[in-house]
């Protein structure tokens, strides 16, 4: 996984990329218009041509398997009149963009012919669809008077893929300490070892060994995701000219403030372009810092649960009594993380991300959105107190439980625990 890895996230970014770049190939379609309204009038994408030969419905199916057509596109003579269907023959699936572009294309020259039967002025119409789309530009204004633009859909996505990996690198790791205990527990290595270490510190190298392999294989990720990324740039994506893109961008920018734009002349960047863009301008360092912390600290306070669990029990078995209190709160993150970045500023979220066994998830939810400086060192300080609490709290509970074999322990067990002296 340290190589697959890096090869499916780089994947994640470039194939998208590249997807986009690729011209699709070219379908064409055989217009029978019964109702004489649309010949030769349906506007062509460069994925999709129409031809309109002098023949009807029969004599189109019969001879449809021996042309080079990939579909027949059948209007009905009654279209304006009830007859609100439109049939598409096919030899193989065309694919959605060209059902979607069909079917709107239809709908909208129908329209249109309807507006004209009623002596409605098309031109006023389309002067004022043109005039009427507007685009919503983002920016977070500071209390210094400079703004900053911001993409409320990339944050989202930002924030729910940093939240989702704490989930699993938690779960992943935290459940390697767990077995790890086990598997020295019903060995009997354990005995030997703490002849010589203590179950405080044992357990403690037992956690900070796996979570420095953990930490070694995130770096690797990001290192080698880059550099694949950074390859991909200069052989596979070399024809994005990145300076043309934010050229492109600034001229949108300053076409925006005009009181009349030439829609023909000013080119608005696709939508790998504005994800780029918009991508320059979040603060990735910090985030990157934020995931890395809250991963560490995250992981600390589970595992701690976690190697205590592994040595209150003798099998993977009867360890589902206690998962599930430890699991809770790591769900319940992920089932309120869609109300988080709805709400971003709530007070449900200030104190989810506030309380720790909630906030490695919850946090990152919020921070592509903008967390102010306090509240950030706040929820780390809680969370790093919370984590020599719980070391300590789950140390008594490994002290008691990591020699003790073939009985099953209870919570009321595990309470005792607690309060043994050393």
């Amino acid at each position: 996984m340290t190589i697959l890895g890096p090869l499916l996230l780089a994947g994640l970014m470039i194939v998208p990329i590249w997807m986009t770049m690729q011209k699709p190939s070219t379908q064409k379609i055989e217009v029978i218009d019964e109702s004489y309204l649309f010949s030769d009038l349906i506007p062509e994408k460069e994925f999709i041509h129409f031809d309109y030969p002098n023949i009807n419905f029969v004599q189109a199916q019969d001879g449809f398997y021996d042309s080079d057509y990939d579909a027949i596109l059948y209007i009905p003579h009654n279209i304006l009149e009830g007859g609100k269907a439109v049939k598409l023959f096919y030899k193989n699936p065309l694919g959605m963009a060209a059902e979607e572009y069909i079917g709107s294309t239809i709908s909208k020259m129908i329209y249109n012919v309807i507006l004209s039967k009623n002596k409605v002025d098309l031109n006023v119409i389309k002067d004022a669809e043109v005039n009427s789309r507007i685009h919503v530009l983002t920016e977070k204004l500071e209390a210094s008077g400079k703004s900053k633009k911001t993409d409320t859909g990339l944050s989202m996505a930002i924030g729910i893929g940093a939240g989702v990996l704490i989930y699993m690198f938690i779960f992943l790791y935290g459940t390697q300490v767990m077995r790890g205990v086990m598997e020295e527990k019903t060995s009997r290595i354990v005995e030997v070892i703490l002849s010589s270490v203590k179950p405080f510190h044992f357990m403690m190298g037992k956690i900070i060994g796996v979570a420095l392999v953990g930490l070694t294989q995130f770096l690797l990720w990001v290192i080698l995701t880059f550099t694949l990324y950074g390859v991909a740039t200069i052989t596979i994506l070399q024809n994005i000219d990145m300076k043309q893109i934010q050229q492109q961008e600034r001229i949108i920018k300053i076409g925006a403030d005009l009181k009349y734009m030439d829609m023909k002349r000013i080119d608005k960047p696709n939508e790998i372009t504005q994800i780029w863009n918009d991508f320059q301008s979040i603060d990735m360092e910090t985030i990157l810092i934020c995931f890395l912390f809250y991963f560490l600290a995250g992981y600390f306070l589970y595992s701690a649960f976690f190697a205590a669990v592994g040595a209150a029990v003798d099998s993977e078995a009867d360890t589902q009594q206690f998962m599930l209190p430890i699991t809770i709160p790591l769900i319940f993150s992920l089932v309120i993380a869609p109300y988080t970045m709805q709400e971003p500023e709530s007070t449900l979220t200030f104190w989810f991300s506030m309380f720790p066994l909630t906030s490695p998830i919850i946090m990152m939810v919020r921070l592509p959105f903008g967390v102010p400086a306090w509240e950030l060192a706040l929820s780390m300080s809680l969370i790093a107190l919370s984590f020599i609490f719980t070391t300590w709290l789950a140390a008594k509970i490994y002290r008691t439980g990591i020699l003790m074999y073939g009985k099953k322990v209870s919570w009321r067990e595990l309470g005792k625990w607690l309060f043994y002296k050393e």
